[in-house]
């Protein structure tokens, strides 16, 4: 896939190294042609100079031929230009902007443009490993009807089955974090001590699913 990055700095580089390594081709966007010292002289993607929300600058990044757009430099309001731009404009199928501003990621999630709130994102982070007693959504839809969360799980549950939990809860477990890393389970997965639950679930289901989780399975109840 080809994809087009706006925005040179830490994030901006560090994405376009890390997709150019998965085999992408990349092209960043930059208003400072200095900020693409960041990407290495080992970089093989392009390096445009412009505004990341002209048309022409993104044409000439590929745009016309990109799969994916990442609006992630360092301003709210160019970020989700230049996102609107990518997909309405050029109808680029994913795309996602950075936002600082937590109020305005929430405005544009739920019009259909997929946003990453800095600072939500780290206080959320936080959140999880400071206060581990309710669930912190890792992603909600743009209707916010269904979430993907971090579930604080019993360890009544370890021992038992992934399919047995989800038959009990009544939700898709998405993936577990087990040692630092991300797997997904079958049905034949066996819970461990330390592993973090990430389930899909409807939103209004939320404390419904907390109280199961917290409850361990039915056999162990007295």
């Amino acid at each position: 896939m080809h994809v087009v990055i706006m925005g040179c700095g830490r994030v901006g580089s560090a994405l376009a190294q890390t997709l150019e390594q998965q085999g992408h081709t990349v092209a960043v966007v930059d208003q400072d042609p200095t900020a693409f010292r960041r990407l290495g002289s080992g970089f093989a993607g392009r390096r445009v100079t412009g505004v990341g929300f002209d048309q022409d600058t993104l044409r000439e990044a590929g745009i016309e031929e990109a799969g994916a757009f990442a609006a992630v430099s360092s301003g709210d309001n160019s970020n989700i230009i230049a996102a609107r731009v990518a997909r309405e404009m050029f109808g680029v199928e994913n795309v996602a902007a950075r936002i600082y501003d937590p109020r305005r990621a929430e405005v544009y999630q739920r019009l259909g443009i997929p946003t990453v709130a800095t600072v939500r994102w780290t206080a959320d982070q936080m959140l999880r490993r400071l206060l581990p007693s309710g669930s912190e959504p890792l992603w909600r839809d743009p209707s916010g009807g269904v979430q993907l969360a971090e579930v604080p799980t019993s360890t009544a549950w370890v021992g038992q089955r992934v399919s047995t939990l989800q038959e009990e809860t009544g939700v898709r477990v998405a993936f577990l974090t087990r040692l630092g890393e991300a797997m997904v389970p079958t049905s034949a997965t066996v819970l461990q001590e330390g592993d973090l639950v990430h389930v899909i679930m409807r939103t209004d289901e939320v404390e419904k699913v907390e109280a199961a989780f917290a409850a361990g399975p039915e056999g162990s109840r007295s």
